[in-house]
Formats: structure tokens, C-alpha cells, sequence
């Protein structure tokens, strides 16, 4: 059923937010492998010593990952749309897998462009800027059906949430740029 639902709305088939659960079983269900990696990345960099950015890295990633249903749900409860997200707050955490065959496109899409003259760097530009806008379009599809909202609304929202999201993502970044010299050392 999650992958029906998640094929469906990437074809632009808002009959394809049914296919999810609007259960708190669900919900979950969607958040655990968005949970489980960065706790997997956390345990990796704290076995290599980098306790700090183990942590900091960990929290900001969660986060990054709550953050979404978090202004999902007050979206809905301030619109009357309190029934309709949790389903659309599961949808969207599935949309995440949506990004590797997304890539894929987008790799395929580079290597045909390629044929065709275009430098490698200008062509993987190119392809990821559209696989990038493609995903903001997904996202902004499932929240237009989730919530039932107009074009506007999903926008706003779709802005205001991605403008979040990339604060937490780089939040530790901007307040401890030493830890990631550390870590990184490119």
C-alpha cells in the first residue's frame, strides 16, 4: 500500500494519500528509519572518539525529522484539518524513499545529456536542480492532498517548513563550525 500511495502521488494522483494509514501506528511506523539512520550515524562517529559531534549531529538530525509532522499538525489544527494529518504527516515521511529513485532518474537524465555535449559537472547540475524541484513538487503535492488545501496554502507551507528543516539542519553548523572541522576533514 505505501508504495502504491507513493507512486500514485508522484504521478500527480491525490487518491494516493489513501493509501497510508491515518493511524498513530502508521505514523510511527514512518518515522523509525528516519530515527534509525541518524542513530546509526551517531553511533559510528561516537566509536571513532567524535562524542560531540556524535551528539550534535544526532539531535539536529532528529530534529530535522520532527520538525515536519510538528508544523503539519499545527497547520491542520489552526485550519480545522486536524483529522487529515496525521496521514499527510506519514505520507510525507515516506516521501523521503522517494528521493533514491528519484536520483536514479536524475543520473540517467545526466548521462543522456552527457551524449549530447554538455560537460558531466554542467549535466549533473542540471539534472539534480530538476530532481531537486521534482521533490519539492512531491512535497508540495502531498500536502495540497493531504490537507485538502489550495495551491497557496501547500506553498506557504511547503516554504515555511523547508525554511525550518534547513534551520535545524544547519543550526549545529553555524554554533559549532569546530566540531565539523573535526569531523570532517575536507
Amino acid at each position: 500500500m505505501i508504495l502504491r500511495g507513493l507512486f500514485m502521488l508522484a504521478r500527480g494522483k491525490k487518491t494516493g494519500i489513501n493509501e497510508f494509514s491515518a493511524s498513530m501506528d502508521g505514523f510511527t511506523a514512518s518515522l523509525a528509519p528516519l530515527i534509525a539512520f541518524p542513530l546509526v550515524g551517531a553511533g559510528i562517529s561516537a566509536l571513532n572518539g567524535q562524542w560531540a559531534f556524535a551528539l550534535v549531529s544526532l539531535f539536529s538530525r532528529i530534529c530535522a525529522v520532527l520538525v515536519l509532522p510538528v508544523i503539519v499538525y499545527e497547520f491542520a489544527q489552526r485550519t480545522g484539518r486536524e483529522a487529515l494529518w496525521l496521514r499527510t504527516a506519514t505520507a510525507l515521511d515516506w516521501a523521503f524513499w522517494m528521493l533514491l529513485p528519484v536520483l536514479f532518474v536524475a543520473a540517467f537524465i545526466a548521462a543522456v545529456i552527457v551524449q549530447f555535449g554538455l560537460g558531466m559537472a554542467q549535466a549533473e547540475m542540471l539534472a539534480l536542480g530538476f530532481a531537486g524541484i521534482y521533490l519539492l513538487w512531491y512535497h508540495w503535492f502531498i500536502m495540497r492532498a493531504g490537507l485538502g488545501l489550495n495551491g497557496w496554502q501547500a506553498g506557504g507551507l511547503l516554504l515555511f517548513s523547508s525554511l525550518m528543516i534547513a534551520a535545524f539542519s544547519a543550526a549545529p553548523l553555524l554554533v559549532f563550525p569546530e566540531l565539523y572541522k573535526q569531523a570532517m576533514p575536507f
